[in-house]
């Protein structure tokens, strides 16, 4: 097969990409720009990058057919995530043999084979970069082969170069140590790092020994807790070294989650106390009220009153129920995945909406649309909290959209605002817990912060998944892919 692979327009594709990079730009904006430029280069129909962590994969970002893939997670354990990372660092693979559903939904596409390629740190695998194509040549262009696994490692280069972790130490038990551990002389040089020294803090041997310890030093025998440029938080202590010199054993270890944790805790506690006040304060005010001038009030007052109360209990339950649902894993009992109307599931949440929110809905679904497989009942609360947090950030008087349609083994429905719309660098952050952006503006977006945490969660225990990018003229799409049925 004759390569395909147009290296000079990858090489001025890539330039660009420099230039990005060299004015400040990172993060997703870089790494979406390099694979709408790198996919015409490779003769690729599509490219889509996926993001690995512990408990699996998610695709970040993509460009070509495979944008509809946003969002959709990759656990570990899916046989084609196994397949994918297994094997050789960059190599190609038909779609018609990888196991799982993963290869029904590409090969509804149109998309027959791909070529994969590893990004990695150290050995350790922090995402996979795939170029998908719709023919099914067996031949494989070395070429282009090459190119993949070139720009795999590029968009490793971005998440942090921590390459160069040999073992230094005095032994074994050293360089096994889970800790990281490091031992200063009397100027704060170090004169050992181990390996789990660089794997915490990122930094090298060649990069730390002989030089200032790259940490703040705590007084021997004491514990200080410090948070990294990055935002992880190392808990380090230190104490002096028996034998001749001045030296003194310093270790750290990676406390980013406890920390995490324990802020969780406490912002749950504000949160909950901060959230039910006005409710109750307003349902306590209305009943003193009722209390104490009953017979002064009119018939219409009453109601009027009896009416609000009713409306604040209303959402003082559905504000206990958000909060104690953020606060377990544990998935809550309800109705096990049918075949359902996801359209009929739509068109009956709207009139339940808030009034201020009921008359901005615009909706335009099929009447053909496929059936979806889930929890029918489920679909009332995401697209609730779907179409308020449209509201929150969004002129009021503006219309939220709201339109569905298939895709492949997918059916979807997407709320749309032309609000303030979302940076790219927010995308993920905005399904975290409590997470509502980095202004703080809590009088002008008021929330818990926990409406998207538990519409992924929702949507993804049926087997879907949820997105979110800025809207082509401003604005928000919220976008909702659940199984067909």
């Amino acid at each position: 097969m004759p390569e395909r692979t147009d290296l000079a327009a990858l090489i001025a594709g890539h330039s660009a990409v420099i230039e990005m990079i060299n004015s400040g730009a990172v993060g997703l904006p870089v790494l979406t720009r390099l694979l709408q430029v790198a996919r015409p280069a490779l003769g690729a129909d599509s490219l889509a990058f996926v993001e690995f962590a512990p408990g699996g994969g998610r695709v970040i970002a993509a460009s070509g057919s495979a944008e509809w893939a946003i969002g959709r997670p990759l656990p570990a354990t899916d046989p084609a995530a196994v397949c994918l990372l297994a094997g050789p660092r960059v190599r190609q693979v038909r779609v018609d043999r990888l196991p799982g559903p993963l290869a029904g939904e590409l090969a509804a596409r149109g998309l027959r084979r791909m070529v994969v390629a590893r990004s990695e740190i150290g050995g350790l695998t922090v995402g996979s970069l795939h170029a998908l194509y719709t023919d099914t040549e067996e031949a494989e262009d070395p070429t282009g082969h090459a190119v993949v696994g070139y720009l795999a490692a590029c968009v490793a280069h971005m998440y942090g170069d921590q390459s160069g972790l040999p073992v230094h130490g005095d032994g074994p038990v050293v360089a096994a140590l889970a800790d990281g551990l490091a031992v200063v002389d009397r100027d704060g040089h170090v004169r050992l790092w181990n390996p789990a020294a660089a794997q915490v803090t990122g930094c090298s041997p060649r990069q730390a020994l002989n030089r200032p310890l790259p940490l703040p030093l705590p007084p021997s025998g004491q514990v200080l807790d410090h948070r990294m440029p990055d935002g992880r938080w190392l808990r380090i202590t230190s104490g002096e070294l028996a034998g001749p010199g001045t030296l003194r054993v310093v270790t750290f270890r990676d406390i980013t989650d406890q920390q995490r944790r324990d802020s969780d805790r406490d912002l749950f506690v504000a949160v909950t106390s901060h959230e039910l006040r006005t409710p109750v304060t307003v349902i306590k005010g209305y009943a003193d009220t009722l209390t104490d001038h009953w017979e002064s009030l009119t018939e219409p007052d009453r109601r009027a009153a009896a009416r609000v109360i009713g409306q604040r209990a209303n959402e003082l339950a559905r504000l206990v129920d958000r909060l104690l649902t953020s606060a377990t894993d544990v998935r809550s009992d309800g109705d096990p995945a049918v075949r359902f109307d996801l359209g009929a599931a739509l068109r009956a949440t709207v009139p339940d909406l808030s009034a201020d929110l009921r008359h901005r809905i615009v909706l335009d679904l099929p009447a053909d649309l496929p059936k979806a497989f889930g929890d029918r009942h489920s679909i009332a609360t995401v697209l609730t909290e779907l179409v308020t947090n449209a509201g929150k950030y969004s002129p009021p008087d503006s219309p939220i959209e709201v339109t569905a349609d298939t895709s492949g083994q997918t059916v979807s429905f997407r709320v749309s605002d032309r609000g303030v719309g979302i940076r790219p660098e927010h995308v993920e952050r905005a399904f975290d817990r409590f997470w509502q952006g980095e202004s703080g503006d809590s009088r002008g977006y008021p929330g818990a912060g926990l409406g998207l945490y538990l519409v992924r969660r929702i949507v993804e225990q049926q087997r879907g998944w949820v997105s979110l990018r800025p809207r082509s003229g401003g604005g928000t799409v919220a976008e909702v892919r659940l199984p067909r049925g």
